[in-house]
């Protein structure tokens, strides 16, 4: 059973971190260890050349790997990311983008995990993410 609720993660979404709980980002499924976040599609992400833009790709991976951590230790807003890193692999056409997150390592202070990007509808990643998260030392 995850550590935090979807209508939880959805609330610090928006009041927490306002850049992606503007865009409408809508939680699908939270696990424990796992997270399936999905951004709306919005005209304004598509770049030159009809590419959603890389920036929208990496907050959505982002947010769905804040929502994997919080699922093992619970609301702790100042996990923060420590590293990122992205491989574009195809160009995404207009639509929705999904990105489902899973966690690899859960340490004392540190999570490891990765995130696939898909076009909904699409059964190849556009993107692969893997990032660390650092958790803050208890009070």
């Amino acid at each position: 059973m995850p550590r935090i609720s979807i209508e939880e993660f959805e609330n610090i979404a928006r009041e927490r971190v306002p850049f992606m709980g503007q865009l409408g980002v809508q939680v699908e499924q939270l696990e424990k260890g796992m997270a399936r976040v999905r951004i709306p599609f919005r005209d304004d992400f598509i770049r030159p050349g009809g590419t959603i833009a890389g920036p929208v790709l990496m907050g959505l991976a982002d947010l769905a790997m804040y929502g994997a951590v919080l699922t093992l230790i619970g609301r702790v807003e100042l996990a923060v990311t420590t590293n990122f890193n992205i491989n574009f692999l195809r160009r995404p056409r207009p639509g929705d983008i999904i990105a489902e997150a899973r966690i690899l390592k859960l340490g004392k202070r540190l999570v490891v995990g990765e995130v696939g990007l898909f076009r909904d509808g699409d059964e190849e990643m556009v993107a692969h993410v893997t990032s660390t998260y650092s958790i803050p030392p208890q009070r």
